[in-house]
């Protein structure tokens, strides 16, 4: 019985500590809002480097593209 009660316990805090962790802001962000400058690295291949006009650079933000629309798709995964 006491580890039993101990195990629900262990498993409560971890609930309440996941739960908080994830539960920050989970709207969309505003329309014409500012995505947070995130740093990436460059494509290894030559044709995607040119295609996204970021040859000779390891690393890229978004707005380095050299395109006037830029299309970001993201997902989460649990």
């Amino acid at each position: 019985m006491v580890n039993t009660l101990k195990f629900i316990a262990a498993l409560s805090v971890w609930f309440i500590m996941v739960t908080a962790a994830v539960g920050g802001d989970s709207g969309p962000p505003p329309e014409g809002g500012v995505l947070p400058e995130i740093v990436l690295t460059v494509p290894e291949s030559p044709e995607h480097q040119q295609y996204l006009g970021l040859a000779g650079k390891k690393t890229f933000k978004i707005p380095d593209i050299k395109s006037e629309i830029v299309i970001i798709e993201i997902f989460s995964m649990y």
